[in-house]
């Protein structure tokens, strides 16, 4: 049977790879996350998606790898995780009334074979927040706490609140995971699913 290895210990994504119903293990990659000088977050989420699929190659040889990383973009400036309750404020307050792109990288790193073979897609949801005043903001951070959510909100839960429209081909990548792209990929690789 074919291991499957999440490099990434985050929830939602481990939750979004169980419904395909395939058993995998979780590993956590050690890689850095910084991007490049003049590099798009586009770029930077495809590169830090098959950084941590080959972070955990050495500890999982003979698996299909599954990296995966998302960038959010406003006014052609990334957005990472809050962190901060003040942050997470900032960047509701800064993407009110706006388009913000949301790029969600997933690599597959094969590596059954004499050299590891990498699979790569992206998928790009473009959010049109809601235009949002100080208070829902403050209430909306206050209830959810998304300081590990890129953007500072969480879509699978009150953050949908926030939203006039969601424009994806994938509805799962906003989320951290796009499970039609990985669908496809571990398809590629031989893996079967329905």
């Amino acid at each position: 049977m074919t291991r499957l290895v999440l490099a990434s210990t985050s929830r939602y994504r481990r939750e979004l790879l169980a419904r395909l119903g395939h058993d995998f293990s979780v590993a956590a990659p050690a890689s850095d996350e910084s991007a490049l000088a003049g590099e798009s977050p586009a770029r930077t989420a495809l590169r830090l998606a098959e950084a941590k699929a080959r972070a955990v190659t050495v500890d999982e040889p003979g698996a299909l790898i599954i990296g995966s990383d998302q960038l959010a973009e406003l006014d052609g400036q990334a957005l990472g995780k809050p962190g901060s309750i003040a942050a997470a404020r900032q960047q509701l307050a800064a993407c009110s009334g706006h388009v913000v792109q949301f790029h969600t990288a997933v690599c597959v790193l094969d590596t059954r074979g004499a050299a590891p073979r990498a699979r790569s897609a992206i998928d790009c949801t473009r959010v049109l927040f809601r235009p949002l005043d100080a208070e829902a903001i403050a209430r909306y951070v206050e209830a959810e706490r998304p300081l590990d959510c890129a953007g500072s909100f969480k879509a699978e839960g009150l953050g949908i609140a926030l939203f006039d429209r969601i424009d994806s081909s994938d509805p799962t990548a906003l989320v951290g995971l796009p499970l039609i792209a990985l669908a496809r990929l571990l398809r590629e690789c031989g893996l079967a699913l329905p």
